[in-house]
């Protein structure tokens, strides 16, 4: 495996580690990120930025202004999330249920040692480097409170990464096209007919109807969906009924659509509706539906993914493209949905684990650290490769 860390990164490779341990220590939630953004912005300060913070509530932005080019946004998201951190590192969380399980304390890290590298370079840049730094990513949409705050105004393309521990380290996984799927969450109520279990004359069980109408969402997927254009449907709870002879007069269910594509999206939701009235009227019961739109598909721009594809091989050559894909979704869609961008991952599988081990959102998450320093590395070839003079 052949990967070129830049000599401007290896040099600051323990600032760079040390800085992403000190946010996993003091993990923040939401848009509570106060400690980091504060931070971020005083760093960001001393490399002679023009930074606002306040945006998007709790975010920072800063801009390295070099000239009449175009503008380049790069983005990290810097919230934890809200849960008890069970590992057996010197770093682990301070703050009590709360954790960086996703590999945000290594993106704003990885953002803020690529902004120094570039700040020493700004007499050969010609343009403007805009540093996004989000909070809020883990559902909130932080990224939709940045843009009405004006973070994309003069924006050509923008580019977000993302630590991966489905791939190995040395790998950098990026393709053209959708990324990463629409994530939307429904709650359906089915609301029957009480009664005794030895005596079901005259009911309507709402456990049985929920029966019959997990089996029939499950033909979304199976039967109504393209099966080459991955979609999921997922009845993730399921809370009803008050003892082993009383026939339940409701039930609550709540789950989780996704798709990689706004098409499948729609159909998603329309069938949903129709099986769910139809079960209703099958059984009898009366069915509420409450399905809540969530990220869009992250889809890449074919130009900007091109772009980063070439910049990410002068790093880690054979190992950039081919991306480990996932169902789960990401705000940084709405920036993508707004001008030409590209979103990526950096492999960072932690070497003495078993690969795939240590999965995203568990109590025990942890990276190879040398990944830190190929998405560093990335980022600042990016910038270099098209605004360097």
């Amino acid at each position: 495996m052949s990967i070129n860390i830049p000599k401007e990164i290896e040099n600051i490779s323990d600032e760079i580690i040390a800085t992403r341990r000190d946010f996993h220590r003091y993990p923040e939630l939401g848009f509570e990120v106060h400690r980091t953004a504060g931070i971020v912005a005083e760093r960001l300060e001393e490399l002679g930025m023009d930074v606002q913070t306040g945006i998007g509530k709790t975010g920072v932005v800063g801009d390295l202004k070099c000239g009449e080019g175009p503008t380049i946004a790069l983005r990290a998201d810097m919230d934890a999330l809200p849960m008890q951190e069970t590992g057996d590192i010197d770093y682990i969380s301070q703050n009590d249920g709360i954790m960086h399980a996703c590999g945000h304390d290594g993106h704003t890290a990885m953002l803020l040692g690529a902004a120094k590298v570039l700040a020493d370079k700004k007499d050969q840049i010609n343009g403007t480097v805009r540093f996004l730094f989000q909070p809020a990513e883990e559902g909130a949409g932080g990224a939709r409170y940045m843009i009405e705050d004006g973070c994309l105004e003069n924006v050509d393309e923008v580019y977000g990464i993302h630590l991966w521990n489905y791939q190995k380290y040395g790998e950098v996984g990026v393709k053209k096209g959708p990324i990463l799927a629409a994530a939307d969450e429904f709650e359906i109520t089915i609301k029957g007919i009480g009664g005794h279990g030895a005596a079901p004359q005259g009911s309507v069980d709402a456990v049985v109807v929920s029966a019959h109408l997990i089996t029939a969402l499950q033909t979304i997927v199976s039967r109504n969906t393209n099966p080459l254009e991955s979609t999921v449907v997922t009845v993730g709870m399921i809370n009803g009924g008050y003892n082993f002879n009383i026939i339940a007069d409701e039930v609550v269910l709540k789950g989780t659509a996704r798709a990689y594509t706004e098409e499948n999206r729609q159909l998603i939701k329309q069938r949903m509706e129709e099986i769910i009235n139809g079960v209703g009227q099958t059984f009898g019961a009366t069915l509420d539906f409450d399905y809540r739109d969530g990220y869009p598909p992250t889809i890449n721009d074919q130009s900007a993914y091109e772009k980063l594809l070439a910049s990410a091989k002068k790093i880690v050559g054979d190992g950039a493209g081919f991306p480990y894909l996932s169902m789960g979704g990401e705000d940084f869609s709405y920036y993508a949905q707004k001008v030409s961008g590209c979103f990526f991952f950096v492999g960072s599988a932690p070497e003495d684990q078993p690969f795939r081990s240590v999965p995203h959102h568990c109590s025990h998450f942890d990276i190879d650290e040398r990944a830190l320093l190929v998405g560093a590395s990335v980022f600042v070839q990016l910038i270099e490769d098209q605004l360097v003079i």
